[in-house]
């Protein structure tokens, strides 16, 4: 028996938008109707293969406008869609062939296993950032007594916010030049309840003065300006959380004598790189940290991601 579902509630996928508005009028001009056989599982396969979505991300959608969870619409999928959520999913596909990110349709959008809103103020958070995180409390977890940190270029606020979550006596200052940003990541401080460990300081990168940091992570824009304009995300997420300079370095070349001045004897800097600048970033964190520990750290997909200082 079928059941009719009534309660109505990542890099970012690229699409295919021929696929979704073909599939968008189907649903408009009313070929799919509730009762006509179609059901969530027949959605999910159609949304997969005529884009580029995976069918996780398919089936993430679905849940979305459903306002169940993945593990319901697995274990039932012979459930139909209601006339609205068959409209609804119509309005999703439109706005995805015109190029929006899934994340932003939805409006939030997992990190380390944390769900954080975003907006298209923020960047959205990536699987690659995590590898930060996961140094970030590495450290933070062999060094107890080291608990001042600073998050700069939050964004969103995932690194700040999961860092304060998962390390309940840390205090993080988390920075950002977007007041758009911030209030975002302040929003998701609120909801992961660590907002009074976190200050939120509107800055070009470090606020000065500081007290003197234990660990400073940096997830900044790192795309040189002439590869951003070929990809795909240009124009979808914010340029300014993206356009690294000329070649891919002009906010971290700054940064690297704040964090010299900010960071404690015995700190760490963390900082997510390009992955074809690998080398170029070794050199260049080498002028201002000679004496120091530097570590080139590779992604799960062995792309150079991460540049490890320990001072």
């Amino acid at each position: 028996m079928a059941i009719l579902i009534s309660s109505l509630k990542n890099s970012p996928p690229a699409m295919k938008p021929n696929g979704w508005r073909r599939q968008a009028w189907k649903i408009i001009s009313g070929e799919w109707k509730v009762g006509s056989g179609e059901c969530v599982a027949d959605f999910q396969s159609i949304i997969a293969k005529q884009s580029d979505l995976s069918i996780l991300d398919a089936q993430t959608l679905l849940a979305h406008l459903t306002g169940r969870n993945r593990a319901w619409l697995l274990a039932h999928p012979e459930a139909q869609l209601s006339s609205e959520q068959q409209n609804a999913l119509a309005e999703a596909l439109n706005r995805l062939a015109k190029g929006e990110p899934l994340p932003y349709l939805l409006g939030h959008w997992e990190f380390y296993g944390l769900d954080f809103t975003i907006t298209a103020d923020t960047l959205i958070p990536r699987p690659e950032t995590e590898l930060l995180v996961e140094q970030a409390l590495g450290w933070l977890q062999a060094h107890p007594a080291q608990r001042r940190a600073a998050d700069v270029g939050t964004g969103s606020g995932c690194i700040a916010v999961t860092l304060a979550a998962h390390i309940p006596d840390l205090h993080v200052s988390a920075s950002d030049i977007s007041p758009a940003a911030l209030a975002v990541a302040r929003a998701n401080a609120q909801k992961h309840a660590v907002i009074d460990r976190i200050n939120f300081i509107e800055a070009d990168l470090l606020p000065v003065p500081l007290t003197p940091l234990h660990l400073i992570c940096a997830n900044l824009p790192y795309i040189p300006t002439q590869t951003l304009a070929q990809l795909d995300i240009f124009g979808k997420e914010p340029t300014l959380a993206l356009d690294g300079g000329p070649n891919g370095f002009s906010l971290i070349r700054r940064l690297l004598p704040q964090a010299k001045r900010n960071l404690a004897r015995g700190g760490l800097l963390l900082l997510e790189i390009e992955s074809g600048l690998g080398q170029a970033a070794l050199t260049l964190t080498r002028e201002y940290f000679p004496e120091s520990g530097i570590t080139l750290i590779p992604d799960l997909a062995g792309h150079d991601r991460l540049i490890r200082i320990e001072i």
